[in-house]
């Protein structure tokens, strides 16, 4: 049920503090999946495909082709439930980039729920334990776990991108997201995330039922707005954990292998620039660099502006001049 904790050095205890009893850290790990758990992972690793498989054999048909009403419904839930994940689970719940009010708070955690990427708590406890062991050897998902030949880091890419997810052990929230498990809003998505997986597959079928008043139109939205928006949505993140960790430019120092990737930034709004998130996790604002698009930063500037998000972290100049090492191009 448990595991060893592994501890970073710490600095020298302060004068009169050497009699105080040393807090003992929870365990790195608590409890197991089970095998429904492990059997659900692996419907919505590979379901998704099979929808698009199915969906691009469907789209013969005109009935079931993909029209300008579900590339709408797929389009809507795509930046709806992805920012849901960078905005909400990332920069608001695992690093505290801004405060939100409560009913930014209660919206933003259903959006990154209804990415069906985990429940909200799992899903910070993670990602903490990530950025506090990174590329080290007790991250839950560095692409560098099984060294730096090319045979390794291909496994290792592998791993990081979808392989990780089917490891038994739980990272133990009660080490990394003790905040979250105290807050009665979390903790309802966290016990009610079966709900929020069957809205987020309903929902669009409802409406592509409605739209187009046809069984056809909702069947083809469950399949494109549903299981192949879910299925990008995952694979966009999972890349921040395997591309962004080997390929791209590290302008900035890190004490890991974080690094920038262009060509991701769109689909993932922002998060790809992730050389500077790890040099600055808490910062709201990824992209820092002219041309740099961030558009989860931007939306954050929203919720500012209209007074639903406080104390937001935006990045400093001199803090960045600071981390700002000269450019480079790497390729692993």
């Amino acid at each position: 049920m448990t595991a060893t904790t592994p501890q970073r050095s710490a600095a020298a205890a302060p004068a009169g503090a050497k009699n105080k009893p040393k807090r003992e850290l929870p365990p790195l790990t608590y409890g197991r999946k089970g095998n429904i758990e492990i059997f659900f992972l692996w419907v919505f690793v590979l379901a998704p495909w099979v929808a698009l498989t199915a969906g691009l054999y469907l789209t013969r048909n005109t009935a079931w082709a993909m029209n300008w009403t579900q590339a709408a419904l797929f389009l809507a839930f795509y930046v709806f439930t992805g920012l849901g994940i960078t905005v909400g689970f990332h920069r608001y719940l695992t690093h505290g980039a801004f405060k939100a009010k409560r009913p930014l708070k209660i919206m933003l955690t259903l959006a990154g729920t209804m990415a069906v990427e985990g429940a909200p708590i799992r899903w910070v406890a993670d990602h903490r334990r990530h950025h506090q062991f990174s590329d080290e050897e007790f991250d839950p998902h560095s692409p560098w776990r099984f060294g730096h030949s090319v045979k390794g880091l291909a496994k290792g890419l592998v791993w990081a991108h979808t392989g990780w997810l089917f490891t038994r052990e739980n990272t133990n929230s009660r080490r990394f997201a003790p905040d979250l498990i105290a807050d009665p809003d979390i903790r309802w998505f966290q016990k009610n995330f079966v709900y929020v997986l069957l809205f987020t597959l309903l929902l669009p079928t409802a409406l592509g039922g409605l739209l187009t008043w046809s069984w056809q139109g909702a069947v083809a939205a469950y399949i494109w707005a549903g299981l192949v928006r879910i299925a990008l949505v995952h694979h966009v993140t999972w890349s921040v954990n395997s591309v962004c960790h080997v390929f791209g430019e590290r302008p900035f120092t890190t004490s890991d292998k974080a690094s920038n990737v262009w060509w991701l930034a769109i689909l993932s709004f922002g998060e790809s620039w992730h050389n500077l998130h790890h040099a600055d996790p808490t910062s709201a604002r990824h992209g820092v660099d002219k041309g740099q698009i961030d558009s989860s930063a931007r939306l954050i500037w929203l919720f500012e502006k209209a007074g639903w998000a406080t104390n937001v972290r935006w990045p400093k100049a001199s803090r960045l001049d600071a981390k700002r090492v000269e450019k480079q191009s790497v390729a692993a």
